[in-house]
C-alpha cells in the first residue's frame, strides 16, 4: 500500500503558462511592463473524456496607465475532482525607467496584487456515513497578497515574487490547515539573435513552497522568427521541470519522496494583434496516478502598442 503526505496547492497553480507570453500571471511587477496592453485567456485540461478531470481557466488583462504606473486583473477557476477554487487578483505596479527612452530598455519595476479566493468541496455525492461529512457544498474564503519586483535591461530580465505573502486562515478540510501559503519564485532569462532571422531565449525559473520546503526548477529554451515582413512571429520551445523534494509516500521499502518531472514542448503564433499558443505537459516520476498529459490553449490580444522596447525583447 502506498500512502501520500502532501498539502493542497492554493491560488493559481504555477504551470508553464508564463512561457506563452504570460509572465504577468506569476509576477505582479510585470503589469504594464510591456510595450502593449495585453489580454490573455488560457484553458488547461487533463484526461480528456474523463469526468471531473483536473482543469484550469484563467483570464488576465494588464496595461500601462502612464509612464510610471501599470494595473492588471486576473480571474481564475481551478477544479480537481470534488475540490475547486476560484479567485480574482487586482494589481498595481510602479515602473522606474533609467534609460532616456523606451527603445533602450533599462527598467526596474515593483508590483503588488491583492486577491480574494474561495475554496469549495462538493460533498453532495458522498454516500458513506461519516459525522464529519455534511453532504453539502462546503465553502471557505480568504484574502492574500502577492509582491514582487522585476528588472529589464535590453534583452536581459530577472523577476522575484512572493505569492501568498500573508498568513491566511482556512478551514475547508479541518481547523488545522496551514496558514502559510507562501511560494517564492525567481526567474531570469536572456534573449539573443534577431527575430528577422532567429531569436533564442534561454531562461530558468526556481520556486520554493515555504510550508513544505518543496523546491522546483524549470529550464527553458524558446525560439522566435518573424514572417510576413514583420506582421507576425512564430515561436516555440521546450521546458523541463524537476522537483527536488515532493510529496512523501510510504511503501514496503520505507518513506520516499516523489520527485516529479514535467516535460513541456510549446508553440505559438503572433499575427498583428492576435496570439495563440499551445503547450503539452507530460509528467514522469516513480509514482503516477495516470499516464495522461496536460493540454493548454492560450489566446491573446494586444492593443495600444508602442514601439518595441528593444530588438528581440520578449516583454
Amino acid at each position: 500500500m502506498i500512502q501520500f503526505f502532501s498539502t493542497a496547492q492554493e491560488g493559481i497553480p504555477v504551470y508553464s503558462d508564463y512561457l506563452t507570453d504570460n509572465y504577468y500571471l506569476l509576477h505582479p511587477a510585470m503589469a504594464g511592463a510591456s510595450n502593449c496592453d495585453k489580454l490573455r485567456i488560457t484553458g488547461r485540461k487533463q484526461w480528456f473524456g474523463q469526468e471531473d478531470a483536473p482543469e484550469l481557466q484563467t483570464a488576465s488583462f494588464n496595461m500601462r496607465l502612464d509612464e510610471k504606473s501599470g494595473v492588471g486583473i486576473i480571474l481564475f477557476n481551478d477544479k480537481n475532482g470534488y475540490h475547486s477554487q476560484k479567485g480574482v487578483k487586482l494589481t498595481y505596479s510602479h515602473h522606474i525607467m533609467f534609460s532616456r527612452d523606451d527603445v533602450d530598455l533599462n527598467q526596474l519595476s515593483f508590483g503588488m496584487s491583492t486577491g480574494l479566493f474561495q475554496q469549495q468541496l462538493d460533498e453532495t455525492t458522498f454516500i458513506d456515513y461519516d459525522p464529519l461529512v455534511s453532504g453539502q457544498i462546503q465553502k471557505s474564503s480568504y484574502f492574500n497578497v502577492d509582491v514582487g519586483m522585476s528588472y529589464n535591461f535590453l534583452n536581459f530580465y530577472v523577476h522575484a515574487t512572493v505569492l501568498g505573502a500573508l498568513e491566511s486562515k482556512r478551514s475547508l478540510y479541518s481547523d488545522f490547515e496551514s496558514k502559510n501559503l507562501r511560494r517564492f519564485i525567481f526567474s531570469t532569462g536572456h534573449a539573443f539573435g534577431d527575430k528577422r532571422t532567429l531569436l533564442w531565449e534561454p531562461s530558468m525559473l526556481f520556486q520554493m513552497i515555504d510550508a513544505t520546503k518543496e523546491k522546483l526548477v524549470d529550464f527553458n529554451i524558446k525560439a522566435q522568427k518573424e514572417f510576413g515582413l514583420g506582421a507576425g512571429t512564430v515561436w516555440g520551445g521546450f521546458s523541463y521541470r524537476r522537483s527536488f523534494e515532493g510529496a512523501k509516500y510510504s511503501s514496503p521499502a520505507g518513506v520516499a519522496s516523489q520527485k516529479l518531472q514535467y516535460i513541456t514542448p510549446f508553440l505559438g503564433v503572433t499575427y498583428k494583434q492576435f496570439m495563440i499558443g499551445y503547450t503539452y505537459s507530460k509528467v514522469s516520476g516513480p509514482v503516477l496516478f495516470d499516464t495522461g498529459a496536460y493540454h493548454q490553449i492560450t489566446l491573446g490580444f494586444n492593443f495600444n502598442c508602442k514601439q518595441e522596447y528593444y530588438i528581440g525583447t520578449t516583454l
